[in-house]
């Protein structure tokens, strides 16, 4: 039986639904013991991770070098811990990128990323060629399995009673080349972009900086996060953790809409588990209407002002 342990993605004590999801993939595997490992300064995140459905019990970390996750104090952690499994799970998110590589170096095995599809303990599909092509893939169930989870392409767990949360330690040295400096967050306030149900997104279309306003005037009218194509990210109208794509971030929302956005395809992989796309786009022949639920051929400057008259709300021009 597959003994998984999945590394927990939280922040302030809140315990991120990323971490739901990865949960939900090693459900996939079939009969399989699932613990969640919680790196961190206090027990809030484990005990919320100990409520998941399917979860056996939760591996408590508790250490103040944990206040803020750093891989390079994570990792060799994550990596003694992982001794007793069969598979180790994180999410496909910054998080996940910056840990598990160090996790599969200190084990000596190679990674597996993006799981977008279980067939079986292991046996997994992921996306190939920007999002052309999809990969079946077999680990060598006599190796430890290291995988990221495209969280996009998962629900989240339920609920269940309270598993046991047990505290242990994690014998690991301290790395002395990684130190925490900083956190910067910029507009702290606004929707979360990869749990938010409705986004808004705009792309070169905008033309600057000041016409980004327009997709978040939108946004707000619709209570939608915002998002951004890496063209607008490129041109300086919005900050890269806006940017949505192959090289941003994978979204899941129920309601995408794209003003502005041609459609390259490095940015439709990071919409293709999005439920109805809409595209406002004045290039009728714009690769982003083959993919767009519902398309629209006008000038945005026109259309969307109109839209968000219609939800009630008005512009900042």
């Amino acid at each position: 039986m597959p003994q998984v342990l999945v590394i927990a993605e939280h922040a302030q004590g809140e315990l991120h639904v990323n971490t739901a999801k990865c949960v939900a993939c090693a459900h996939a595997f079939g009969s399989a013991a699932i613990d969640v490992a919680v790196f961190a300064h206090d027990t809030r995140a484990a005990h919320a991770a100990s409520t998941l459905a399917g979860v056996r019990r939760v591996l408590s970390i508790v250490d103040a070098r944990h206040a803020h996750a750093l891989a390079g104090v994570i990792a060799p952690q994550a990596a003694v811990l992982a001794r007793d499994y069969t598979h180790v799970l994180a999410p496909s998110s910054t998080f996940g990128k910056d840990l598990l590589p160090r996790i599969a170096a200190l084990l000596d095995v190679g990674q597996v990323s993006d799981l977008m599809a279980v067939d079986s303990a292991y046996r997994f599909r992921r996306l190939i060629y920007a999002g052309n092509a999809i990969v079946t893939l077999e680990a060598d169930p006599e190796r430890r399995v290291v995988a990221s989870v495209r969280t996009a392409s998962f629900a989240p767990v339920g609920q269940q009673p309270p598993s046991p949360v047990e505290l242990v330690s994690a014998q690991a040295g301290t790395p002395t080349h990684t130190r925490f400096v900083e956190l910067r967050s910029s507009d702290a306030g606004r929707v979360d972009l990869q749990t938010a149900t409705r986004v808004v997104a705009g792309g070169r279309g905008l033309g600057s900086a000041g016409n980004f306003g327009l997709v978040k005037d939108l946004a707000r009218a619709l209570g939608a996060a915002v998002g951004a194509s890496r063209a607008a990210v490129d041109s300086g109208y919005a900050p890269n953790d806006l940017q949505v794509g192959q090289t941003g971030k994978i979204i899941a929302p129920n309601l995408y809409i794209a003003l502005g956005i041609s459609g390259a395809i490095q940015h439709l992989t990071g919409i293709k588990d999005a439920r109805t796309i809409v595209a406002i786009n004045k290039d009728s022949q714009a690769p982003i209407f083959e993919v767009a639920d519902v398309g629209l051929v006008a000038d945005l400057f026109d259309a969307v002002p109109e839209l968000i008259a219609a939800l009630g709300g008005r512009t900042t021009a």
